[in-house]
């Protein structure tokens, strides 16, 4: 049974807790009531691989300085893109337009990049969409492993969930669909728009405390970005960095880049995947389970 304790190295020893790591102390939050989950890479691997597809298009479109290799560059952009990682999508390509500019091009507006990102993401996942919607793949396929108990778990114990993403929204509730997690959020999906002004994670979680009457302290998070973890971390919340192995679903291995950056803006514990996040909860809830 997992005990009530802060010390790491006995909740490491927990076999219900083996893949959790705890950077610092952690003890029971039994006041948490609100839940907030990030879309891609952390629930949904329906658009895995998305940076096969936003890495070229930006190295396509920069104009080269004298001696830089496309390794320089290829470099560059990755930093770029994944620095950005969890917000608005607008905001990679805000970043695409000012680097072309900056080395001299003249760019096209960061909405046009946008949709042009989207075009090519939308042929590079449309099998899998198709496939879910034809039934020939299971939703759970495409869903991060342990996701779907993790969900039901939460709603089982009167949590209210919410999900948020740098996604657009309609496609955002239109992939939930497919996957068949709708119904655990109850209307609260949260997704970009075009007007990128008004949206954002930070938004939807002022919103909560607000609506809620409540402080950060009631709310946790899950995500696999750096700006659902830094936002929590900054209302007060506990956040779980999900630091999925996406090509490798199920592998139980972190991807250490994300392990690093979510560490690097507080993240209060780290997880591969979901296959032990019930117990974290009722750990959390300061119920043990057996």
């Amino acid at each position: 049974m997992t005990t009530a304790t802060t010390d790491e190295s006995t909740l490491r020893g927990t076999p219900a807790l083996a893949s959790v790591e705890f950077p610092r102390p952690l003890g029971p939050r039994p006041e948490i009531r609100h839940v907030l989950f990030d879309f891609d890479g952390t629930l949904s691997l329906i658009r895995q691989g998305w940076p096969e597809v936003m890495v070229p298009m930006f190295v396509e479109a920069l104009p080269r300085r004298p001696g830089e290799s496309d390794d320089d560059v290829r470099a560059m952009v990755i930093d770029d893109i994944m620095t950005l990682n969890g917000k608005q999508t607008i905001y990679q390509m805000i970043q695409l337009a000012e680097r072309v500019r900056e080395r001299g091009g003249e760019p096209q507006e960061p909405l046009w990049y946008k949709h042009e990102y989207l075009r090519r993401l939308e042929v590079h996942i449309g099998a899998r969409t198709s496939g879910l919607e034809k039934g020939s793949i299971a939703p759970d396929e495409l869903l991060v492993h342990g996701a779907r108990r993790l969900l039901e778990h939460l709603r089982e114990r009167g949590l209210r969930l919410y999900l948020a993403s740098g996604t657009d929204e309609y496609a955002v509730k239109r992939e939930a669909e497919l996957l068949d997690i709708t119904r655990y959020f109850d209307g609260r999906i949260h997704g970009a728009v075009d007007d990128y002004k008004q949206f954002s994670k930070k938004m939807v979680i002022e919103r909560i405390l607000r609506e809620n009457g409540i402080t950060g302290g009631p709310l946790l998070s899950f995500g696999d970005g750096y700006v659902e973890i830094e936002n929590t971390k900054q209302a007060g919340g506990l956040a779980v960095a999900v630091a999925s192995d996406e090509a490798n679903n199920g592998s139980g291995r972190v991807d250490e880049w994300k392990r690093r950056r979510l560490l690097g803006v507080g993240a209060d514990a780290v997880i591969p995947d979901f296959r032990d996040a019930v117990a974290l909860v009722d750990y959390l809830l300061g119920r043990g389970s057996g």
